[in-house]
């Protein structure tokens, strides 16, 4: 039965194990050291409450000398660990050497697992383990809206149909803003995470979106990113200058400068992708997709603005919604769209207006501006998620918006375009199948390849032989 110290230390202890209490404020609160509280919590985790008791300390002290304790101690923060067995053998070698007292396995145990965790992380897995595992964070919280947003991907936990009606895994880009964790912007797509998507995630972000259940938008002061290279690109770092706004990059290998957007993806993969067709589980075969790309980005948006956006934030006490909203002010925006528009990224080749428009990916745009510059190059970009509209540049100058007409009432994407160009080859194959075999039922010898010609014997190559520099003396 464990003696009174164990009780008492357990009552300590309890508030750590139980409640969740970090080690550090119950050191505070009880005046205990922390170093103390750590071998107590290690003790228990070893033995239970029965570990908490004094007896094994001082039996360890009084059966073995300062300088095989020691000893046993640096065999235990050796590089990589060594199994208790082996640091018995190698101490009680030494032991015998200088006549010692010999150490049992057990109390070799006990001097190796009652060292600093937090020692045996440093000392075995390096300064990046023990600081993300030990050292104390400073949750920094911008002090008002739009101050700080912060930029990242990640990819989803489910399967969607690409243009082809193939499954894909799609990714998924957010801004999110440090001091309401509201979602200013983001951008859903298939493919590798690019320069593109974050433009346009950012761009969606600054502009005003359309109705009034999304109200987030402008500029930020500062954009929070890692160092993959679509945030690193020089176009992002021009923007940010012509928009007047820091990017910051967060310290390499040190994730915890963006949790907080990673906490909104762990909230987007358990609560909404859950109820969705097409989700991925560990351990389980892929499922069949059954939702599109442009389904999944409706219900995501969905999702941020009805569900997300409205509930209440643990950490902030409020709402994301009404945090950003606060008492009402004013961000900052661009002049105009066509300011912000720096950031399409996507700059089709040089193209030459004709006297019906501008022929672009298949399809024609037209503009009343563009009577003017006939036959004059010009370079277009656009929003891969809806080219029904472009914008055309001319010698670095924005002229106009040009629309297709054929689509001008519906959003068409470029996937949408690859689709209709696939589906149209394949219908094409299918129709000359279909007259090759009426040509070959009636004239066969037209139909039917002609005796391939002999094939043409190669003369073998004779092997090299390796001369050696005593062969030319």
């Amino acid at each position: 039965m464990p003696d009174q110290t164990a009780l008492v230390r357990w009552q300590i202890l309890r508030r750590h194990i139980e409640q969740g209490v970090p080690l550090t404020t119950l050191a505070a609160d009880e005046g205990i050291g922390l170093r103390t509280l750590q071998r107590w919590h290690a003790a228990h985790k070893r033995d239970g409450i029965a570990g908490l008791t004094t007896a094994n300390r001082g039996t360890t002290a009084r059966r073995s000398t300062p300088e095989l304790v020691a000893l046993v101690e640096g065999l235990a923060l050796v590089k990589p660990p060594l199994p208790i067995a082996t640091i018995a053998r190698k101490a009680n070698r030494v032991a015998a050497d200088h006549g010692w007292p010999l150490l049992s396995y057990s109390t070799v145990r006990s001097i190796a697992t009652s060292l600093d965790p937090g020692m045996k992380t440093l000392a075995q897995q390096g300064t990046a383990a023990y600081r993300d595992t030990y050292e104390l964070a400073w949750r920094h919280r911008a002090e008002r809206p739009n101050a700080i947003w912060q930029a990242d991907h990640t990819e989803l936990d489910i399967l969607v149909l690409d243009a082809n009606l193939k499954p894909a895994r799609p990714w998924l880009t957010t801004i999110i803003d440090d001091y309401s964790r509201a979602i200013c912007g983001y951008m859903l797509f298939l493919g590798a995470p690019s320069a593109l998507n974050t433009a346009l995630a950012l761009r969606q972000g600054i502009w005003p979106k359309a109705g009034t259940g999304w109200p987030m938008c402008g500029i930020p002061d500062v954009l929070y990113v890692d160092h993959g290279s679509d945030f690193t690109s020089h176009h992002l770092t021009q923007t940010a200058k012509d928009l007047h706004f820091e990017i910051t990059y967060s310290t390499i290998a040190r994730p915890q400068g963006r949790g907080k957007i990673e906490r909104f993806y762990g909230t987007v993969n358990t609560e909404l992708l859950t109820e969705l067709p097409g989700h991925l589980t560990r351990g389980n075969p892929p499922p069949a997709p059954v939702l599109t790309l442009q389904e999944l980005d409706t219900t995501i948006g969905r999702f941020i603005t009805e569900n997300y956006h409205q509930r209440k934030h643990l950490e902030i006490k409020a709402t994301p919604h009404h945090a950003w909203v606060g008492d009402g002010w004013l961000p900052r925006l661009p002049a105009t769209m066509d300011e912000l528009n720096l950031l399409l990224l996507t700059v089709a080749k040089p193209r030459i207006v004709h006297r019906d428009g501008v022929h672009f990916q298949g399809l024609r745009y037209v503009s009343p501006l563009l009577a003017a510059y006939v036959r004059e190059p010009v370079i277009v970009r656009y929003d891969p998620r809806d080219i029904t509209e472009i914008r055309i540049f001319h010698k670095n100058q924005f002229i106009c918006k040009a629309v297709d007409p054929d689509h001008e009432t519906s959003t068409l994407t470029l996937k949408d375009i690859q689709a209709a160009r696939s589906a149209r080859r394949r219908e094409l194959r299918g129709q000359i199948n279909q007259r090759i075999a009426v040509v070959a039922s009636h004239l066969p010898e037209l139909a039917s390849p002609g005796p391939a010609p002999a094939p043409v014997e190669q003369p073998k190559k004779r092997p090299k032989l390796r001369t050696y520099l005593e062969d030319d003396q």
